[in-house]
């Protein structure tokens, strides 16, 4: 073993991505991620106190992937009628990517997901919060008519989640799919717009 490796939690992290792609969920250990490190597994501890925080650690990453572009859209300048069109579509995309490019590596963090309940709490908060900016943004625009920002923003999350929650994965390929996002996101922009814009 190599203890004199410098470890950082994102190494660890990566190595575990690793581990959990060779090993899956149900099978990798941390004394797996311990030895794929060349390290003591007492040194992977001294990062994360235990394999649920360590787990906990892998889906926040694989998450933070999802939203650090779409906070990118969410903080740019601009028409918010087009930031919040462009910032669903990038949402749905992500996560049609990500079934679609890994299946099985999707079912793992699908897995890890479903543990890890307050990072998954967090990251829907993070992605209603960049909604409800861009609905801000719309009304001090003149653009959107919106009473309630945040109610509104956690309505547009919940009324698209077909489109961007996992446990709906499997009508991600039907052909049908990308007119019924658009009529869908024509409905929503309508319903936001305010009455001087229509």
């Amino acid at each position: 073993m190599n203890e004199a490796v410098v470890l950082t939690p994102e190494r660890i992290l990566e190595v575990t991505e690793d581990v959990l792609r060779r090993f899956g969920l149900a099978k990798a250990t941390v004394v797996d991620v311990a030895r794929a490190l060349d390290v003591s597994h007492g040194s992977v501890y001294r990062h994360f106190p235990s394999k649920a925080s360590l787990r906990d650690a892998v889906a926040k990453r694989w998450l933070d992937r999802v939203s650090r572009p779409l906070e990118k859209i969410a903080q740019e300048q601009g028409p918010a009628a087009a930031r919040l069109e462009r910032w669903l579509r990038a949402l749905f995309a992500a996560k049609y990517t990500k079934v679609c490019d890994d299946p099985e590596m999707f079912a793992t963090y699908l897995a890890l997901a479903q543990e890890a309940r307050d990072v998954v709490k967090a990251y829907k908060e993070n992605l209603a919060s960049q909604i409800e900016h861009i609905l801000s943004d719309g009304v001090a625009q003149g653009a959107f008519e919106v009473a309630d920002v945040k109610t509104s923003a956690r309505a547009i999350f919940d009324a698209t989640v077909r489109y961007h929650h996992p446990a709906h994965s499997e009508e991600w390929s039907d052909p049908a799919l990308s007119a019924r996002i658009d009529v869908l996101l024509a409905l929503l922009l309508r319903g936001l717009e305010a009455p001087n814009k229509r």
